[in-house]
């Protein structure tokens, strides 16, 4: 991509995060489709932490505002991940630290499949797209040699950015949101950005180490269907990041088509595993209304 391609692309970035500053209304945010004909949803099933697999369309109960639906449609592993790399660039992410963190970075590139793409954007003061979604996934293991450690943290900021990186595109996205201090310099409330998350096409896995704030990336992660991973240094960081690669591939994609729930606003979804014991986990919801 250009420079001046890639300046663009920031600068959107940095656009979004002040439009969300300066405006009352959400119309903005990335949210589901408004005109809904199917709901897709990305579930995680577990028992005692373990993910369940072999499950089938006939396993799973789904309510949409109260109103048992049919499921069209489930599938695992099939279709294609965006992995955003959000990743906390600050000047207490220096030396060591820095080079775990690459490293743990370009172990999970390695993890890619044919068809997967990738992006990276960083932070510190201020947020910087590094590498658009891109299956040249060279592209991003050179922008992360670029990245380096300076300025405070604006975790909250990063977090609502990295949810236009890969909007509108039709893969599964996972995002790993790595950080190692409290939010020092955001700009965005941690309520309109939890609130967006709940409406966006992507599932967040935290990573925290040092004095991260993990009820914000708890509140974050539960919003788009995902989880934290607490570590009390960056020593770990490669196994935790190949972690979460691992088990978002066991994730199941269901999808099923709302009936008898037309009303627009905001549907709360809840999904259930027949005649077993299970764990669910995946986006609370849904917004409905006229494009």
């Amino acid at each position: 991509m250009s420079i001046c391609a890639c300046a663009c692309r920031h600068l959107a970035i940095a656009g979004a995060v002040v439009l969300l500053m300066t405006t009352e209304t959400t119309a903005q945010a990335p949210t589901f489709r408004t005109r809904v004909e199917s709901v897709r949803l990305d579930l995680l099933v577990t028992d005692a932490d373990r993910p369940i697999t072999g499950l089938t369309a006939g396993d799973f109960d789904i309510e949409d505002s109260g109103v048992r639906q049919t499921v069209d449609y489930v599938s695992v592993d099939t279709i294609p991940i965006n992995l955003v790399l959000t990743l906390d660039m600050s000047e207490s992410v220096a030396g060591t630290a820095l080079e775990q963190l690459r490293q743990a970075s370009k172990n999970v590139l390695g993890g890619l499949r044919s068809g997967d793409q990738a992006a990276l954007l960083t932070f510190g003061d201020a947020l910087e797209l590094r590498s658009p979604l891109t299956g040249n996934l060279t592209q991003v293991r050179e922008a992360l040699d670029r990245g380096a450690g300076t300025g405070r943290t604006s975790l909250a900021d990063a977090s609502y950015g990295t949810m236009w990186v890969a909007d509108g595109d039709p893969g599964r996205t996972l995002a790993i949101v790595f950080s190692d201090g409290v939010d020092t310099s955001s700009w965005l409330a941690n309520d309109r950005v939890f609130e967006s998350a709940k409406r966006s096409d992507l599932v967040i896995y935290g990573v925290s180490t040092g004095t991260t704030d993990l009820e914000f990336l708890e509140k974050l992660c539960d919003a788009t269907g995902g989880r934290v991973f607490a570590l009390e240094s960056t020593r770990r960081l490669g196994e935790t990041f190949a972690a979460i690669l691992e088990e978002f591939r066991h994730r199941y994609v269901v999808s099923y088509t709302p009936t008898g729930v037309g009303k627009p606003g905001w549907h709360k979804v809840e999904v259930r595993v027949k005649s077993r014991r299970a764990k669910v986990s995946g986006k609370p919801g849904y917004l409905a209304g006229p494009s």
